[in-house]
C-alpha cells in the first residue's frame, strides 16, 4: 500500500528556511504555514524518554521547559501514560511536605484507581478475542471518564485556593482525556477519539487560562525586573499572552505593562510590599524562613526572585502541553483525510533511510500541505 506521506529522519532545508524566516511555525507536534495554517509536517519522537526535550536548538522554537506530553499521540501509549502519571504523583507527594505547613492535605487516593484503569486498558488490547477486547476497553473508558470528572473538580478547587498544585492536577486531567481517547483509537473509533480530544482541549484551556492569570500575579511586570536580565525578556512574556490572544505583539504587551513597570520601580528598592500580593501558587509566607518574628518583606522578596523564573517555565510548559494536546487532533484529522488506519499510522517509519546517530525525531510530510 502506497501512503501519501514521506517519513524521514532529516528536517528538509525548505522547512528549516520557513521556520527561520517566520513563514512556518511549530505548534505542538506539527509544523504549519503561518498564514493558511495548513499542516506541512508532523513531528514524532523516535524514543519516548520522560520529560526530555530533543529539538534542534532554536530551529523548532521550543522553550527550555519540558512538556509532560509527547509530540505525537502515536508515541504516547498506555505504558508512557502510566510513567507520566507516576511522576505527577511523586511531584504531589513532594508538594505535600510544603502544604503540611498550612495544614492542607492532598488526596492521592484516586491515583491508584487511575493506574488500575491504565492497566485494564493496556491488558484489553493484548486480548485476542475482539469482543473481550472491546468490553475491557469500554470498562477502562468508564474509569477514565470518572477520572476526568474527579480531576476537573480537584483542579477547580486548587484554582479557587490559588495553590501551588494547580499545574499537577491540570496535567493529570490531560492524561485522563488522553488515555480515554487512546482507547477509542485502539478500537479504530477515530471520530469519537477526535471529539473527546476537542472536548478535552476546551476543558483544559479554560482552566489553564485561570492558572496563568493567577501566576502572572497582580503585577506581571514582576517578571521583567532588572535581576532577570538575560533570563526573562519581553519576548517570553509576550509569547504567554499570545497563547490567549495571538493578535498581541511585544509593543502591545509593553503598553499593557507600562503602568505596572512604573509601580514596580517605585517599590522595588524601598518597601517590597508588592510581595504581599503574590498568590500562594507562587509563594506563601510559611515557606520562607525569617527572624524571630518571621520573614520580613525583604526575605519574601529574595525568595520570590528565586521562584518567578521557575514559575515562568511552568507556565511555558503548560502552554506547550496544551498545544501538543491540540495538535493530536490534527493527527486524527490527517488519518481520516489520508485514508490511513491508526495502526498503519503507528507503523510509519523511514523506508530506506538508516537512522543517523543522535537522531531523536522523525518527520512525517504529506505529499501536499493539508488543510485540517
Amino acid at each position: 500500500m502506497s501512503l501519501p506521506v514521506t517519513v524521514t529522519f532529516m528536517l528538509a532545508d525548505w522547512i528549516v528556511k520557513g521556520l527561520t524566516n517566520g513563514t512556518l511555525e511549530r505548534v505542538g507536534g506539527v509544523i504549519r504555514e503561518v498564514g493558511s495554517k495548513r499542516v506541512i509536517t508532523w513531528l514524532r519522537e523516535v524514543n519516548s524518554p520522560p520529560f526530555k526535550e530533543i529539538f534542534p536548538p532554536g530551529i523548532l522554537q521550543v522553550t527550555s521547559a519540558a512538556s509532560i506530553l509527547n509530540l505525537g499521540v502515536s508515541v504516547i501509549g498506555f505504558v508512557v501514560i502510566a510513567q507520566r502519571l507516576k511522576e505527577l504523583e511523586q511531584r504531589l507527594q513532594q508538594a505535600q511536605k510544603v502544604l503540611n505547613n498550612i495544614n492542607r492535605k492532598i488526596d492521592l487516593s484516586f491515583y491508584a484507581n487511575f493506574r488500575a484503569a491504565i492497566e485494564l486498558a493496556n491488558n484489553a488490547f493484548t486480548m485476542t478475542k475482539t469482543e473481550n477486547r472491546r468490553n475491557s476497553a469500554l470498562q477502562a473508558i468508564n474509569r477514565f471518564l470518572e477520572a476526568e470528572h474527579i480531576y476537573a473538580e480537584y483542579t477547580d478547587i486548587e484554582i479557587e485556593q490559588k495553590s501551588q498544585i494547580i499545574d499537577e492536577y491540570l496535567l493529570t486531567l490531560s492524561l485522563a482525556y488522553l488515555a480515554e481517547a487512546r482507547c477509542y483509537l485502539e478500537l479504530e473509533e477515530h471520530d469519537t477519539a477526535l471529539r473527546r480530544f476537542q472536548e478535552g482541549a476546551k476543558v483544559l484551556r479554560s482552566r489553564i487560562k485561570k492558572y496563568i492569570d493567577i501566576v502572572l500575579t497582580s503585577n506581571p511586570a514582576a517578571y521583567l525586573q532588572p535581576c532577570y536580565k538575560g533570563q526573562i525578556d519581553l519576548r517570553r512574556l509576550t509569547r504567554i499572552y499570545q497563547w490567549s490572544n495571538p493578535n498581541l505583539d511585544e509593543n502591545a504587551v509593553f503598553d499593557m505593562q507600562r503602568e505596572n513597570l512604573f509601580k514596580m520601580g517605585e517599590e522595588l528598592y524601598s518597601t517590597y510590599k508588592w510581595v504581599d500580593s503574590l498568590p500562594p501558587a507562587v509563594l506563601t509566607r510559611d515557606e520562607v524562613q525569617g527572624g524571630w518574628f518571621g520573614p520580613d518583606h525583604k526575605d519574601l522578596k529574595q525568595e520570590a526572585d528565586k521562584r518567578l523564573p521557575k514559575v515562568m517555565e511552568a507556565v511555558e510548559s503548560m502552554i506547550e502541553t496544551h498545544c501538543r494536546f491540540k495538535s493530536y487532533q490534527t493527527e486524527l484529522q490527517a488519518i481520516s483525510q489520508l485514508g490511513i488506519s491508526f495502526h498503519d499510522w503507528l507503523k510509519l517509519t523511514p523506508s530506506t533511510e538508516v537512522k543517523p546517530d543522535g537522531a531523536e525525531l522523525m518527520y512525517i510530510i504529506p505529499s501536499k500541505p493539508l488543510e485540517l
